[in-house]
């Protein structure tokens, strides 16, 4: 989405709008009920007002994201956005962004909620890299889960009844 304001989005060379795209979501949140969506933001892109980043705010409210990866925007040499006018202060897109994280982390935490209590298929991925003692892997809406289980299970499917949820991962037992 990388923005929620259709004049930005337009800036960005982006070729829908809006309510284009709260429409799409809207369809396929109809046809697809536990359907999961990430997307990435930019925050204080060149002529961004603070209307406009409100726009995103509604947005990600609205769509409730299962991941959001967020950006401060950043001038690169070359690109048309570093020849836009009206580029931000460092200061208002620092604030923004964190208005934009804490957003975002109250509705991981909601959205998390939902997990605790039931089973997941996850892919193994390998040992976590807090603790060799665990496994990490991912479920299909890319949640990382953390469990104990035998290093054989890494590369396979392992099905997991998920205990607790954590801001950035899940907890879950093998079954």
């Amino acid at each position: 989405m990388q923005s929620g304001n259709t004049k930005v989005l337009k800036e960005m060379n982006r070729k829908y709008t809006k309510e284009q795209y709260l429409n799409l979501v809207e369809k396929m949140k109809a046809k697809i009920p536990n359907l999961t969506l990430s997307t990435d933001i930019i925050v204080g892109f060149p002529g961004e007002t603070d209307e406009e980043f409100e726009d995103t705010l509604d947005v990600v409210e609205k769509v409730k994201f299962e991941q959001v990866y967020m950006f401060i925007y950043s001038r690169r040499v070359g690109t048309p956005g570093d020849r836009m006018e009206n580029q931000i202060p460092e200061e208002i897109k620092h604030k923004r962004f964190d208005k934009l994280k804490a957003l975002v982390e109250s509705q991981i935490q909601e959205n998390n909620q939902k997990y605790v209590g039931t089973i997941q298929k996850v892919l193994v991925e390998g040992t976590s890299k807090n603790n060799e003692q665990m496994l990490t892997g991912r479920t299909d809406s890319n949640k990382v889960v953390i469990f104990g289980g035998d290093k054989n299970l890494i590369g396979n499917m392992a099905e997991l009844e998920i205990v607790s949820e954590h801001m950035w991962y899940l907890k879950g037992k093998l079954i």
